[in-house]
């Protein structure tokens, strides 16, 4: 046999090298999928643990006092601790017994808490934040008020909104009994996903004053939540009812009225009875009826 026709034999052809390129990179590319999706059902398992360990605290709370928190407190309301929320409530039930005791405190100093003496403002804490947020593992400053601040992925489910008509578990001044659901607590939404806002002003887990002062947006929300300060939060965003749905991304100034999440396809919501759904964008037609806790309405959380 000639060598040259040999050599020739054992070398790849244009054509043969192109083929192999071709199938390396379709095989990188599915590699690559393939991660991006065992990340991202990480990381939504990561948050579906951390709403239901909050969604934990709150029937806690619930087991020693006989009613839920209020999903946000006005100047009114008798404990003195103003513009905070469920979230606080909870601290003690979070093995956060000394962040509990430092707020009581400042609160018990000034009651404004949003004074430099709060230093609880700031403080991060984990079991509030979804991993799927690079943006909230530490505090930022608000790009309006300039106060530094933490944040929280999860908000109280007020009803159809938190501002009027506050048909939900949480929302202002709110004592919501087990036996006030009536719809059922498998079948009435607790908690849910939403990222803070793009400028930082909505989404503080310790304490905030919402839209027109009823921690709309901030630590409660609906899920037909309107958009009653259009210029605060930008002319991009009509005055809503804003839906169940994704937003495009974090820097979406409009998605700080609807409940939302990194997550493809959709959201993770707590329940009354303490169970944790994703729930898919599809299912918006039905969460006016989940999130009431006593509209009489015969509906089921879709699988």
């Amino acid at each position: 046999m000639d060598p040259t026709t040999s050599r020739r034999r054992l070398a790849f052809t244009s054509l043969e090298l192109l083929v192999v390129i071709a199938i390396i990179s379709i095989l990188m590319g599915l590699l690559l999928s393939a991660v991006q999706n065992v990340r991202n059902a990480a990381a939504r398992v990561d948050c579906q643990n951390r709403i239901k360990q909050l969604a934990f605290a709150l029937h806690n709370y619930h087991d020693s006092r006989q009613a839920f928190p209020p999903g946000h407190r006005s100047p009114t309301y008798p404990d003195h601790m103003p513009y905070s929320g469920w979230s606080l409530s909870v601290l003690p039930y979070l093995e956060q017994p000394a962040l509990a005791a430092q707020a009581e405190a400042a609160y018990l100093a000034n009651p404004n808490p949003f004074k430099p003496q709060y230093p609880g403002l700031s403080i991060v804490v984990p079991a509030f934040i979804c991993p799927t947020d690079p943006r909230i593992f530490t505090a930022q400053i608000s790009q309006r008020t300039h106060n530094l601040v933490a944040f929280t992925s999860y908000l109280g489910v007020a009803g159809l909104d938190a501002v009027a008509t506050r048909d939900g578990v949480l929302y202002q001044d709110s004592g919501t009994r087990f036996a006030d659901v009536t719809d059922g607590t498998s079948n009435t939404l607790l908690l849910g996903e939403r990222p803070p806002s793009a400028d930082f002003q909505f989404g503080w887990w310790y304490a905030g004053v919402g839209q027109k002062l009823t921690g709309s947006a901030d630590i409660v929300l609906g899920v037909r939540e309107p958009n009653v300060l259009p210029i605060v939060s930008g002319s991009t965003c009509g005055p809503g009812r804003y839906p169940f749905g994704p937003a495009s991304g974090f820097s979406d100034p409009c998605g700080m009225f609807h409940f939302w999440s990194p997550h493809p396809g959709g959201a993770n919501f707590a329940l009354v009875d303490g169970s944790v759904r994703f729930l898919a964008y599809s299912a918006n037609p039905l969460m006016p009826a989940l999130a009431s806790r006593a509209g009489g309405e015969t509906v089921s959380v879709p699988d």
